[in-house]
């Protein structure tokens, strides 16, 4: 039995976690379950699965949390503080980190300070600190198991191979706007973004599905997971979603991995790694498969890809520059505040005012978070006619 604690329940990879371990009671036990507001579906959640611990970052509705399991054997917590120390459980066997954005590197650093195996669905933890993280996993020789599906799909082609990488290929559909002009993107709504054509996920990552920002931050998560240079790592669109990712080997031979659009297969691939266990998930049936195309990125009218790949080249703490103001940028888009075409505008403005640090501290990181979201508002204030929604 496998002890797990899912640091953001609520969203949509800790929903589909928590599916993978109810058809598995055998298998997995949930431990911990944190949710920031969702605190209604958190109580369900709490009470099905009966967990030790519950934490409810935002104090606001703790009281509510707690008069709601009152009934239960359910300890709850409540503060970012509460959950970072409540990780350290010694009755915890697995962390599941799908928090997102900046505030699941944490936890996540108490986790592996506390030798918890990671279960990594929160890529912004690799973006913001990949430098630091890989030394804390080394020093305390915990694994990283990826959940994203792409960096999942690596993994799996790497599985029982000795041989040496020539690049890996990561896929990205390209999203609703892959055939969008530049005009046409200026134009873009809320509802259009949110539309993504094969993937059912939180509204964060979907916008940055659309952006082509998920794609870039994957590219930087890539080279920390599977320690490679960033000449090694290569973005294709391939807009059926079929082909996850794949690796092409020194000999140029290529693994890809493939299935159905369907996070609760890496999920469940990363909680009962070495093993696979059998499942209901539907399977790809070839005979209904008829094209898998492959085309390269703009980064022209999808400029977002391109001030990733910039980040990761200049490296210190611009990734995480460029992290903070995108989340800023995309929760302005979707508050209807500014423009779609007007995210990369913001993150870019953020990447030109920002100090690099070339070797940043975790106290760094910290101040650069901050400092970066003041600006980026204060970049959006200031050009609040130019960048309006529209």
């Amino acid at each position: 039995m496998k002890r797990i604690a899912i640091l953001g329940s609520t969203g949509s990879i800790g929903t589909q976690a928590l599916e993978v371990i109810r058809s598995y009671p055998d298998l997995f036990e949930v431990e911990l379950l944190s949710a920031q507001n969702s605190w209604e579906l958190l109580v369900k959640q709490a009470t099905e699965f009966q967990p030790n611990i519950v934490v409810i970052t935002n104090k606001e509705h703790y009281n509510k949390v707690k008069e709601a399991l009152e009934p239960y054997p359910i300890k709850v917590y409540t503060g970012k503080q509460a959950l970072s120390e409540s990780v350290t459980s010694g009755q915890i066997d697995m962390i599941l980190a799908a928090m997102v954005g900046f505030a699941g590197l944490e936890p996540t650093i108490k986790a592996i300070e506390a030798g918890k195996t990671i279960a990594l669905a929160n890529k912004e933890t690799l973006v913001v600190a990949g430098e630091l993280i890989t030394s804390l996993v080394i020093k305390h020789s915990v694994p990283i198991l990826p959940v994203d599906s792409e960096h999942s799909a690596i993994f799996q082609c790497l599985v029982g191979e000795k041989s040496p990488i020539d690049k890996i290929i990561l896929t990205a559909s390209g999203g609703p706007f892959r055939n969008h002009t530049l005009d046409k993107l200026k134009r873009v709504t809320k509802s259009d973004a949110l539309n993504h054509p094969n993937w059912c996920m939180g509204q964060k990552i979907t916008i940055d599905s659309a952006s082509l920002m998920n794609k870039g931050l994957e590219v930087i998560e890539a080279k920390w997971l599977f320690g490679l240079n960033p000449n090694q790592i290569e973005v294709v669109i391939h807009p059926q979603s079929i082909i996850h990712s794949m690796v092409q080997f020194v000999d140029g031979s290529i693994k890809a991995q493939m299935g159905l659009p369907d996070m609760k297969l890496p999920i469940q691939y990363a909680f009962t790694f070495p093993q696979r266990v059998s499942s209901q998930f539907p399977r790809l049936d070839f005979g209904q498969l008829h094209t898998l195309t492959f085309e390269k990125p703009d980064v022209n009218r999808f400029p977002n890809l391109g001030l990733a790949l910039e980040a990761l080249r200049v490296g210190g703490n611009m990734p995480c520059i460029l992290n903070a103001a995108n989340e800023v940028a995309v929760e302005a888009f979707l508050k209807e505040q500014i423009s779609f075409m007007a995210i990369p505008e913001v993150v870019e403005g953020a990447m030109h005012a920002i100090p690099l640090i070339n070797h940043p501290s975790l106290s760094d990181y910290y101040s650069t978070d901050s400092e970066t979201r003041i600006k980026s508002i204060e970049l959006i204030n200031k050009n609040q006619l130019r960048w309006r929604y529209s």
